[in-house]
């Protein structure tokens, strides 16, 4: 079975990319091997104080290799605080473990101990919550008092370093260090290889043909994604249909959620990485880990240049006006600029059940684009007339963003039970300048017949802010409770003013028609509750969420505003899981999502940035709701190779999607086609996903992932045409080769088909959904592919430096092709951005992750001895 249907997929990726197929990089091995951290309190049975100086050792039972037995060997231990706790640190996941302690005037106890890291399969932990995870290996022991019975707990869980891919039945984890071809990148480069996700040339992110919600560490965020450096992030979490515990905004798609890195190892641990391309730009970052006692301290710092070279086409007849017209544009873009990011923060451990975490990121960066266009244009008079214009746009653009992230969490006694609270702050500023000369001729190389030129100053700027609170309390070990409360303020600001030269005065005027300013507030105050409970093999979950929002939105020059009250909507969830035999799984899940309309969907102006392409939001507009389904088998093969098939449908109703209209040009008169949003009436999504790992040899790896779908969208606009459905289809293949010991290939391709356009896009304002003037109703995506590769050797001892070299497009073969239609124009858009871009990439990796490193000094030298007996060894 496990053969077939690794053939069957496979066979059907290389008929299609069958010339893109080369061998590629193993997961890289000799990595750090998964610790955890003990912890607890010692405490007098009868009076229910902490015991000071109390011995806490942990204890393993290895094989000696000289008297041929095995013998206890102490792995850890220390005296406790004053108010009995302790901490053991970095301990190895893996083995079976006896805790001894012994105090004066008190009896010894020994205890098993265990990880509580409790998976379904012996390959994936990605079925569960991550960060819940992470929380299993930083186990509380809980109150242990000294009395002459033991108490045995049990035994430990054994794990094993994370691979690139780690598959659930409801996510997906994909770890950035594995993935060669991403190095000295950006986000966008990373979401390029993960599975189920689709980015365009604009770095535009759509899984399942839909835009997810983007979270940075579980919180939403004002950076774009090629503002977050690849070599910051750890890992990217996939969620494909969210529970009720989860932000219901995100309408059609899930949530993709980026782990940024951060250590908590006692010791010291970094990176210092410098990474080159060939178009000149040199780049590169380092960061630092430093656990002390008490405080845990991170911080890192990244530099970004840039460079992007982008080349495309416009063919447009255009039905509207007196006469009609087709026009040829030709474009060519070049972007030049560099960005920067830093993050630091601090953990403190106030003590074994209390942590409070601050930490502040802060960015900021300059672009300078340069386009210019070749426009010829052609009039159905009689005879037939033509002209032809150039138009060169030069801009200069900043931003810059800052954020502050604060919390507090509380372990209690109970293993599980924990409360947090938090608050995240972000901010981010932009300017831009851009100038528009257009020069018009009555053909190419003739006289200059008149010019026109344009100049727009736009500023604007965004914070949010996000406040949080989750308890989480498990009854037994088969059921557990959680609740929380969260509440979501928005704020932004635009101001565009367009300036038309004036030849009289030799300046630029302002016009006022064009011009606009902009301010909004947002809120959204939100509750949920889930129940899980576990029946042997059976498992349910059921949730409720419940938010409110409101909409404010001002226009200062005009002394005018708005408001929008969305009600109290209600999302429920339900979770419903089976562990079958032979290591099978299946799940069945439904949950309701809103996708609210954002900022520049509500926008009230028209955006004259692009004049050949106009766009205006909505005010009118209503949120969109969705009932999500899907079914999901998971099978895991004896040698580890992991098969995961889900079959999802998605139904929105008010779907929120791309319109034309014709109005009157408020300063020429002419009429003039504006890119707006409606409601359409219903759609719905529906397909089979399939993603499957595979353990080909020892030296190969392979990860494919196949998406079958069709969508359809309904609007009851007799003016506008009904899209045409069809079925189409999305590949992705990872290839990990290990050539040699230290010498790693990985070569990913992907396949889209030919798919209808994304409903709303990102709803943003520069490039993607507004840079491309399309209406979902009547369009659709032609068929493209690309293969990426990359090269990795480790040396040094430990592997602890590296060098690799990756392309992107191998074959020039990645593309943007969109046809698209309305009553009032037929458009192809054929674009190409940045292929065959070689990267050269070196890092060097430092850290010692001595337990002792830090140690407090003791005065107590009786009772250290006691740490020290057993069979002479130290810690």
């Amino acid at each position: 079975m496990r053969k077939t249907l690794f053939v069957s997929i496979s066979l059907l990726f290389i008929a299609v990319l069958g010339h893109a197929q080369f061998p590629a990089a193993g997961a890289r091995q000799g990595g750090a091997q998964m610790t955890g951290r003990f912890y607890g309190k010692i405490i007098d049975s009868l009076l229910n104080k902490g015991i000071d100086a109390a011995s806490v050792q942990l204890i393993q039972n290895k094989y000696d290799s000289t008297s041929k037995k095995k013998k206890d060997v102490i792995i850890a231990g220390m005296l406790t605080s004053p108010n009995g706790d302790f901490s053991l640190e970095n301990v190895p996941i893996f083995g079976q473990y006896k805790l001894k302690i012994t105090a004066i005037g008190y009896e010894d106890i020994q205890m098993n101990v265990k990880f509580d890291i409790k998976m379904p399969d012996r390959n994936s932990i990605a079925n569960q919550d991550f960060s819940a995870l992470l929380s299993m290996a930083d186990k509380d022991l809980g109150n242990i008092k000294l009395k002459v019975d033991a108490k045995v707990l049990g035994n430990v869980t054994v794990t094993s370093d994370k691979p690139m891919l780690q598959l659930g039945i409801d996510r997906k984890v994909f770890n950035v260090e594995k993935n060669i071809v991403s190095a000295g990148g950006t986000a966008v480069d990373i979401m390029k290889n993960i599975p189920s996700l689709s980015v365009d040339l604009d770095g535009n992110v759509t899984l399942r043909n839909s835009s997810p919600q983007i979270f940075v560490d579980g919180r939403p965020t004002t950076m774009q994604l090629d503002q977050i450096p690849a070599d910051a992030i750890e890992s990217v979490e996939m969620i494909t249909n969210p529970s009720a515990k989860f932000d219901a905004s995100g309408g059609t798609a899930g949530i993709l959620n980026i782990v940024l890195k951060k250590n908590k190892k006692v010791g010291y641990n970094g990176g210092i990485r410098v990474n080159a391309d060939s178009r000149g730009r040199v780049g590169g970052g380092a960061d630092i880990n430093i656990r002390q006692n008490k405080v845990n301290f991170f911080s890192s710092v990244n530099y970004f240049p840039r460079k992007s070279i982008s080349t495309g086409t416009t063919e447009r007849n255009t039905l509207i006006g007196n006469p009609s017209s087709s026009l040829l544009q030709s474009d060519k873009n070049t972007s030049t600029g560099r960005f920067a990011f830093a993050r630091a923060g601090f953990d403190y451990f106030i003590d074994n059940r209390n942590t409070f975490s601050l930490s502040g990121s802060l960015g900021g960066g300059k672009f300078k684009p340069f386009n210019t266009s070749d426009l010829y244009t052609t009039y159905n008079t009689q005879p037939l007339t033509s002209s032809f214009g150039l138009r060169n746009s030069e801009s200069v653009g900043n931003f810059n963003f800052k954020g502050l992230q604060g919390s507090i969490k509380h372990n209690f006694p109970k293993p599980g039970r924990e409360w947090t609270a938090d608050v995240n702050y972000n901010r981010r500023d932009n300017k831009n300048d851009n100038t528009i000369m257009t020069e018009y001729y009555p053909s190419k190389g003739a006289p200059l017949d008149s010019s026109y030129s344009q100049r727009q100053l736009g500023e604007g700027y965004g914070s949010n802010l996000v406040v949080q609170t989750d308890f989480v309390n498990p009854i037994n070990d088969q059921t557990k409770i959680e609740m929380g409360l969260r509440g979501a303020y928005n704020d932004n600001n635009s101001i565009n003013n367009i300036f038309q030269y004036d030849e009289t005065t030799n300046s630029y005027v302002l016009s006022g028609l064009l011009s606009s300013d902009f301010k909004s507030r947002s809120t959204v105050l939100a509750g949920y509750v889930t129940y899980s409970k576990q029946l042997k093999n059976f498992g349910y979950q059921l949730g409720l969420r419940a938010e409110s929002s409101t909409f404010n939105g001002k226009i200062p020059s005009k002394a005018t505003s708005f408001d929008i009250n969305f009600p109290l909507s209600f999302f429920p969830s339900v979770f419903l899981s089976e562990k079958l035999k032979n290591d099978q799984e299946l799940q069945i899940n439904y949950s309701r999502r809103i996708n609210r309309p954002g900022f520049w969907q509500l926008f009230p102006f028209i955006d004259y940035s692009d004049t050949l392409n106009l766009s205006r939001g909505n005010p009118e507009l209503n949120p969109e709701f969705t009932n999500s389904f899907e079914l999901s088998y998971q099978k895991i093969f004896k040698n580890r190779d992991n098969f995961l098939a889900s079959l999802y449908f998605k139904n929105t109703n008010g779907l929120i999607t791309r319109n034309q209209i014709v109005e009157a040009n408020p300063v020429t008169g002419k009429d003039q086609l504006v890119n707006t949003y409606i409601n359409a009436n219903s759609s719905y999504i529906t397909g089979l996903e399939m993603t499957m790992k595979n353990k080909v040899t020892k030296w190969w790896d392979l990860v494919s992932n196949l998406n079958l779908f069709t969508s359809k969208i309904n609007v009851n606009d007799p003016l506008i045409a009904p899209q045409k459905q069809f079925f189409s289809w999305f590949g992705k293949l990872n290839n990990t080769f290990k050539i040699v010991k230290k010498l790693s290939l990985q070569v990913s391709g992907e396949y889209q088909s030919k798919t209808i356009l994304p409903p709303n896009g990102g709803g943003g304002r520069f490039g993607g959904p507004w840079g491309q003037s399309s209406s979902t109703s009547q369009g659709y995506i032609r068929s493209s592919y690309f293969v990426d590769a990359g090269l990795r050797f480790d040396f040094l001892k430990n592997n602890m430096a590296s060098v690799s070299l990756n392309v992107n497009d191998i074959f020039r073969t990645r593309r943007s092709w969109v046809y698209s239609e309305s009553p009032y124009f037929t458009q192809d858009v054929f674009r190409r951005r940045d292929p065959q871009i070689l990267r050269l990439n070196l890092s060097w990796r430092f850290g010692k992750f001595d337990p002792n490193l830090f140690k407090r000094k003791n005065m107590r030298g009786e009772r250290e001895s006691m740490q020290n007996m057993n069979e002479g060894t130290g810690f």
